[in-house]
């Protein structure tokens, strides 16, 4: 069997894309992504492919949906409205690392993990608990929520 060629996309469901494409943007040092070359917009290519307007909601596509990796380096998310509350705890979630891992002393560790908490909360992430093990395991993340109650952690 030949092997294919495979790219990774992250798709966050959600009620507000747009709240979290800035959270999300920021959160990750990414940016919205621009429609494809030629259009004015994502609806707008979305209805040259054919998509019905009846399968789009009143403002699907107006403002981006996705954000991607500047460097080109990380996945795309797209963020997906779906008519349903998030009613139960992520089964996957986001992993933002920049403690720098156990090679770095555990107080710096901890004080990059703070900083970037700090941001976070002040980009409206709320904090759920730490996970504080100094003895043992020497480790170090704390858990937040993104805009939209999805969990995630900064280590």
């Amino acid at each position: 069997m030949e092997p294919i060629e495979m790219s990774l996309q992250i798709t966050v469901d959600c009620a507000e894309p747009q709240r979290l494409v800035r959270f999300w943007a920021e959160a990750l040092r990414y940016v919205p992504q621009s429609p494809p070359e030629g259009h004015a917009s994502w609806r707008a290519y979305w209805a040259a492919l054919g998509v019905p307007e009846e399968e789009l909601t009143e403002d699907a596509g107006d403002q981006p949906e996705s954000i991607v990796d500047p460097k080109g380096l990380g996945p795309r998310v797209w963020f997906q409205q779906v008519p349903e509350a998030k009613t139960v705890k992520n089964r996957v979630h986001l992993d933002l690392k920049v403690g720098g891992g156990r090679d770095v002393p555990l107080p710096v560790r901890r004080e990059r993990v703070d900083g970037e908490v700090a941001r976070l909360t002040a980009l409206g992430a709320t904090i759920l608990y730490t996970m504080d093990e100094p003895h043992g395991m020497d480790y170090y993340a704390v858990v937040l929520q993104d805009p939209e109650g999805n969990e995630f952690c900064v280590a």
